[in-house]
């Protein structure tokens, strides 16, 4: 699963701490603490006809997150809120967006390690962009990885936080073997998530998932498990082995960037009768009648048609395409 360069996406207004920017002109200081140690927090968002989903449950988790790494001068909320409108209406966009919310520890007076070397205060990045849900409806296929989700005693996964690299080692190895994604375990060999998102099995009707110890708190999981509570659906958390995996009737990633999408196969093996169950397709529509009708409005009605001037980017002759 390889996703694709949008042209809807190529002369994008991206937000530096307030800045409004083409994309091509965009950029941090390579002081920043981002660019020297992966030392930021992060969240994904999604915009539905106006409203971001969740908005406030995204920003508790990244305040928590920022608190636990001892970031300092972290935005009020309001302020947060107020760039992520900016970014939206400089790119005139309502829906189908999703948006990536990046807060570091800010600029270094010299290269280092050390949080007293940061003195200029957090750095907020807002990018906003067209995209769909990434995964395909017809389910995805994996591979369970070597590598390994750390303890909380080594690097709390309850940290939402930049430094994602265990995560790329284990996409690395699904894309060799021609994977979607891969299943990560911890190191008791329970199930922790995939590289990207949380997991979910289904047998006889009910719903499992792993426990909050080597996977984050997912907020599109958590919202999963509201929709079971409503719809009178068991659904525990436990220590899930690959052999529940294996002998599942379903399986399902959750995740903003791709909603919910079913697990076909896995190892080879196939999931159930190697179709996307039942039980997922029911509560994917559950989920979207949420995401249609819940959220935090920051689109007006009508939308600034006027990109701002220190927004503007001359484009004549050039092909912005990435790489």
């Amino acid at each position: 699963m390889l996703q694709k360069f949008s042209p809807k996406n190529r002369d994008l207004i991206v937000n530096i701490n307030g800045q409004l920017v083409h994309r091509d002109e965009a950029g941090v200081s390579p002081f920043d603490s981002a660019v020297q140690g992966g030392d930021a927090v992060w969240e994904g968002l999604r915009l539905y006809n106006g409203r971001i989903f969740k908005l406030h449950e995204h920003l508790d988790r990244l305040e928590r997150s920022a608190r636990a790494l001892s970031i300092v001068d972290i935005p009020p909320r309001e302020k947060i809120i107020e760039e992520l409108k900016r970014t939206l209406a400089a790119n005139k966009m309502r829906g189908g967006v999703h948006i990536r919310l990046t807060l570091t520890r800010g600029v270094k007076i010299t290269s280092g390690m050390d949080p007293r070397l940061n003195q200029s205060g957090a750095t907020l990045i807002v990018l906003a962009e067209h995209k769909a849900p990434v995964y395909s409806k017809d389910g995805l296929k994996l591979i369970t990885a070597s590598i390994r989700r750390p303890p909380p005693e080594v690097l709390d996964a309850r940290i939402h936080h930049a430094n994602l690299l265990n995560s790329v080692l284990a996409k690395i190895e699904a894309n060799n073997a021609g994977a979607d994604d891969a299943l990560m375990l911890d190191i008791n060999g329970f199930v922790a998530e995939t590289n990207a998102t949380n997991v979910f099995i289904v047998r006889k009707g009910d719903l499992a998932t792993s426990k909050v110890v080597a996977c984050p708190e997912g907020i599109t999981r958590a919202t999963v498990i509201e929709i079971c509570a409503v719809e009178k659906i068991r659904c525990v958390e436990a220590d899930l082995s690959p052999v529940d995996v294996y002998s599942a009737d379903e399986m399902f990633c959750t995740g903003t960037m791709g909603e919910l999408a079913g697990v076909v196969k896995i190892d080879n093996r196939d999931i159930g009768d190697g179709n996307v169950g039942p039980m997922t397709k029911r509560l994917s529509e559950l989920y979207a009648q949420r995401t249609a009708k819940e959220g935090v409005q920051v689109v007006d009605a009508d939308p600034p048609s006027v990109i701002p001037d220190q927004a503007r980017h001359g484009n004549e002759g050039r092909d912005n395409r990435p790489g």
